[in-house]
């Protein structure tokens, strides 16, 4: 058959679905800055028109992307205390940014402002205000939660997964007789210890969160 008949049979159908299932398997084998429309069509075996029918730019396709991604996130279950409910959203939001390591970057930087990521955010402020903390504590805690969450996600998508970042780099030897109480924390900086170090970090947050609240609504007893 003609390729070109191919081709046109192909874009029938295409669905935003299939697009984006290829956008992400070129954008984790590529990386964001080698994605293009050009390398996309060629993993669906189309012309980039194509996809442009359903995408008009990659602006478009990347925020649904990011729609895709943030709506696969399911709120936590009213009923459950708000310390347990905002772990279950923070982890399950740190576990979708890692299956994508390539386009977290993309994700954590990306300002939420379509309808999906909303609904999302919503709920999560849902969560501080059912948790009792008020509008103004309860939205710096929302951005403070945000600050350890992304951080924790660049760095373990993007800094310690991909090894040294330094051109000139120091042997083991070298490390261990100049360096060594780096030498020896850096068995705890692996990907093998990430989940403990992130978990030990987000129950001191948790801690302090509840203590600012406390703080905050303790009667002030001075005169």
């Amino acid at each position: 058959m003609d390729t070109s008949i191919k081709k046109k049979r192909l874009r029938g159908r295409l669905s935003c679905e299939m697009i984006e299932d290829a956008a992400l398997k070129v954008i984790e084998s590529e990386g964001l800055a080698g994605f293009s429309m050009r390398k996309l069509a060629a993993e669906l075996g189309c012309e980039a028109m194509s996809i442009y029918h359903h995408f008009p730019s990659v602006a478009h396709l990347f925020e649904a992307l990011v729609d895709r991604l943030i709506g696969s996130l399911e709120m936590p279950d009213a009923d459950l205390p708000w310390r347990q409910r905002l772990r279950i959203a923070v982890q399950d939001f740190r576990r979708v940014a890692r299956e994508h390591p390539a386009f977290a970057t993309f994700l954590v930087t990306y300002r939420m402002n379509s309808p999906t990521c909303l609904t999302w955010l919503n709920g999560i402020l849902g969560v501080f205000e059912a948790g009792g903390f008020g509008p103004e504590l309860g939205a710096r805690l929302f951005r403070t939660t945000g600050y350890y969450l992304m951080g924790a996600i660049l760095d373990e998508t993007a800094g310690y997964a991909k090894g040294p970042s330094a051109v000139t780099i120091v042997s083991d030897e070298q490390l261990a007789q100049d360096f060594p109480k780096v030498a020896a924390a850096g068995r705890y900086f692996g990907t093998a210890e990430f989940d403990r170090t992130f978990d030990l970090g987000l129950d001191m947050l948790l801690d302090e969160m509840e203590n600012a609240r406390d703080c905050a609504s303790a009667p002030n007893t001075g005169s």
